[in-house]
C-alpha cells in the first residue's frame, strides 16, 4: 500500500491525493499537492492522504 501523510507533511512528489478516513477507506475526495510544500488539511480529524495520480510535469520526479 501507499506511503500514508498526514496534514502538514512536506509533499514527496507533486500530483493528486486522495483523502483516506481514519479506519483505511477511500473518501472519494481528492487535493493537489506540489512537491516540497505541506499537505493541506483534511476535512475531518484522523484522515491522511495518499498519492492518486503523480503529476505528468517532471517536477515531482528526481533529476538525474
Amino acid at each position: 500500500m501507499a506511503e500514508k501523510l498526514k496534514p502538514g507533511q512536506i509533499a514527496p512528489r507533486s500530483g493528486e491525493y486522495g483523502i483516506v478516513g481514519s479506519r483505511g477507506g477511500k473518501t472519494g475526495e481528492e487535493r493537489t499537492a506540489v512537491k516540497g510544500k505541506p499537505m493541506p488539511p483534511t476535512p475531518k480529524a484522523g484522515q491522511s492522504y495518499s498519492m492518486d495520480r503523480p503529476a505528468h510535469n517532471g517536477a515531482g520526479k528526481a533529476k538525474k
